[in-house]
């Protein structure tokens, strides 16, 4: 099969969805790989590093799509210029492995079906054991947890180590983490590798040993008795009582630490407000909320997507895309995840797909002229 990694078109987007060392585990295969001029500029990869790796370097992007049978991508197909649109580029009939947003991109999920465009949504990997080397909601998410403790450091105007020095001793900062997923659990280890003292809370008992065993201490809360995940591995939407319970575990420590990192999402909804506004004004002047959750809503009702304000006396970062500010190993990660995909879907000697296979028929959206995902097709046609 001929792959095709096109140039990101998204604004801000650094990241390549295959970096040169990736490519000979494809090529291995019989496969030829394809790259766009510039595709692996914004991670620091050259053209010459893709030749010498075994790709073909192709400058024109409409051709790299007609000549490509799988396409791999960042980023959801997105417009070009004038009326143009990268699905006009995708011949019928084609496969797209990429991150698709099905819950926003309504209209390009059903054009990728009226194409008979084979379809993977990075996103719906499912959260099983045997397809942890796919999982880039995991991999973008650990960037994510570290990139958010060194901004945070940034914008705060302490020492994050307590420092014992002649003109006295500065004590260490005081970091919460709410939420203790990959994004959480990674802040907190970059938060104390920092020497911040740091606590975390999440509605998860079971999360307590992992977020003790990297120095942290667990925000105890008496909770309502609700499923808190979905069978797939992902956050599950809460009842109001639940979240007012949560506040109220919040509320009682975040006017006592100097940055709070949160993580809090819900896939395929809006993210659950964690700070109101009466929380945020309890802060301390100068504190720093970094919102992992901006582009789904934010856990801080005051959050701006891709905005840094200042409120009360405390600075919100409205957190987007933070993997691509470090996008060579966030590049190598996501390459990884989507190599390890493609050679599941087509282990096959004829390279037919086999949608009784859960990780197939799970990351799969659109099929030969269908919506297959239930999720996404309820959302479509305007069903919950």
């Amino acid at each position: 099969m001929k792959i095709g990694i096109p140039k990101e078109i998204t604004e801000g987007e650094t990241r390549v969805a295959l970096v040169p060392s990736m490519v000979s585990a494809l090529t291995k295969g019989n496969h030829e790989v394809l790259v766009e001029s510039g595709a692996g500029a914004g991670s620091s990869f050259s053209d010459e590093e893709y030749k010498e790796a075994g790709a073909a370097v192709v400058k024109d992007k409409a051709e790299l799509y007609k000549s490509s049978d799988v396409i791999i991508k960042v980023q959801p197909l997105r417009a070009l210029s004038g009326s143009k649109h990268e699905i006009d580029l995708l011949p019928e009939g084609k496969v797209l492995i990429s991150y698709l947003a099905p819950f926003t991109e309504k209209e390009t999920i059903k054009k990728l079906a009226d194409k008979k465009i084979t379809a993977f949504a990075m996103e719906f990997i499912p959260r099983i054991t045997r397809a942890q080397s796919m999982d880039s909601l995991s991999s973008q998410a650990t960037v994510a947890g570290y990139k958010a403790v060194l901004i945070a450091s940034n914008h705060l105007g302490k020492f994050f180590p307590l420092l014992m020095t002649a003109a006295g001793t500065i004590p260490p900062a005081n970091v919460f983490v709410l939420g203790a997923g990959v994004a959480g659990l990674q802040a907190i280890a970059t938060a104390r590798r920092l020497g911040a003292k740091v606590e975390a809370f999440d509605p998860r008992p079971a999360v307590r040993e992992q977020v003790e065993s990297l120095g942290a201490r667990f925000v105890e809360m008496e909770l309502p008795e609700e499923d808190v995940e979905t069978s797939g591995g992902y956050a599950k939407q809460q009842s109001d009582e639940f979240l007012k319970k949560e506040q109220e575990a919040i509320a009682g420590r975040i006017g006592k630490v100097d940055v709070v990192i949160t993580t809090a999402q819900i896939f395929g909804k809006t993210a659950p407000v964690l700070i109101t506004e009466e929380m945020v004004k309890s802060m301390r002047q100068g504190s720093v909320i970094i919102d992992l959750a901006a582009e789904t809503g934010g856990n801080c009702e005051l959050t701006k997507a891709n905005e840094t304000i200042e409120k009360h006396g405390v600075t919100i970062y409205g957190a987007v895309n933070l993997p691509a500010k470090l996008p060579v190993h966030a590049s190598q990660m996501y390459s990884k995840n989507t190599t390890n995909l493609f050679r599941h879907l087509f282990s096959a000697e004829d390279q037919s797909l086999d949608f009784e296979d859960e990780i197939t028929s799970g990351a799969c959206i659109t099929h030969a002229g269908e919506i297959r995902n239930d999720m996404v097709r309820n959302a479509i046609s305007g069903g919950e």
